[in-house]
């Protein structure tokens, strides 16, 4: 189930990538903040794919003498840059309204973004191809729809951490359908049965219910209420290991959902789904490359 609206008819695609009127460096500093950290192909990429990389690279240069930003150089990478706020620039950004409520952790030192960089830039990586795959089809996915290091609670002090929470809106036909997904990257860094586990906990997520104060009588229905209408689906995107040992890591996701009943549950009523990034990046994230965690067909994430 998702939200559906009906679609104006003079839509076009030009609105769907950064607008220009927003000064290219307030982008790079929102981009940076939003998503803790990238390298300078990947902000081309992002914000300005119709100009030139140098175009970007003089920004955060200029940026980088006002002590906004910082960088590290990614090892056996032809001195590729990856960009991060200094201190200075996460005060700059805490109070911009599109960054409302995320959390500024400032990046302190290059030992520090040097340990954060091999995911997080993989955690973006992903995104990119979103971002694509919105340009070409005309759908609305942009630099900010891509949250990272969101976490909920699940009861008993507990909480989940989706590596990001993704919002999409599919312009299909006359209609628009509003999506929403949790977003697992495993880079093979954790066991099979870790990374399985946890389903247990976005499992645990949709069934939570937080207990009224007592003064009020009413219950408070699921959690996840607070922040979505529809619960999000949950994508498992896998990189970092041989194609036989991420399709055994993927039967392991599926046995999860077989075999454990709350697991199973959630897989009524919210979409779950695993691919290869490689594929991902080959094909574009709505061919029929998705593997369905309840059972069935290859598939679009957008059909899971």
């Amino acid at each position: 189930m998702e939200l559906t609206t009906a679609q104006p008819k003079d839509h076009t695609t030009a609105g769907f990538t950064p607008s220009p009127a927003e000064p290219l460096v307030h982008q790079l500093l929102a981009t940076l903040a939003q998503h803790r950290m990238a390298t300078t192909h990947q902000l081309h990429v992002l914000l300005r794919p119709d100009r030139s990389r140098q175009s970007v690279s003089q920004r955060l240069n200029e940026l980088l003498g006002e002590r906004l930003v910082d960088f590290v150089v990614l090892p056996q990478s032809h001195r590729t840059r990856a960009w991060y706020l200094t201190p200075k620039g996460a005060r700059l950004t805490r109070d911009w309204p599109a960054l409302r409520g995320r959390p500024p952790y400032p990046i302190t030192s290059t030992t520090a973004a040097s340990l954060k960089t091999p995911h997080t830039l993989t955690v973006l990586r992903t995104h990119l191809v979103f971002v694509a795959d919105a340009r070409r089809r005309g759908d609305e996915h942009g630099h900010l729809d891509w949250t990272p290091e969101v976490s909920h609670p699940i009861g008993d002090g507990e909480k989940v951490i989706a590596d990001a929470v993704m919002h999409y809106t599919l312009n299909d036909g006359q209609q628009r359908r509003k999506l929403r997904a949790f977003v697992e990257i495993d880079r093979a860094t954790m066991s099979s049965e870790r990374l399985a586990a946890k389903l247990i906990e976005y499992a645990r997520l949709w069934s939570y219910e937080p207990q009224p104060a007592r003064r009020r009588r009413q219950p408070m229905g699921p959690g996840w209420l607070r922040w979505y209408p529809v619960f999000p689906r949950v994508l498992f995107i896998l990189t970092g290991a041989g194609r036989q040992a991420m399709n055994n890591r993927i039967s392991d996701l599926q046995a999860m959902v077989t075999h454990h009943p709350l697991v199973a549950d959630l897989a009524h009523q919210a979409p779950l789904g695993a691919v290869a990034l490689n594929d991902l990046e080959e094909h574009g994230a709505t061919s029929d490359v998705w593997v369905p965690l309840a059972g069935g067909a290859l598939r679009p994430w957008t059909e899971l």
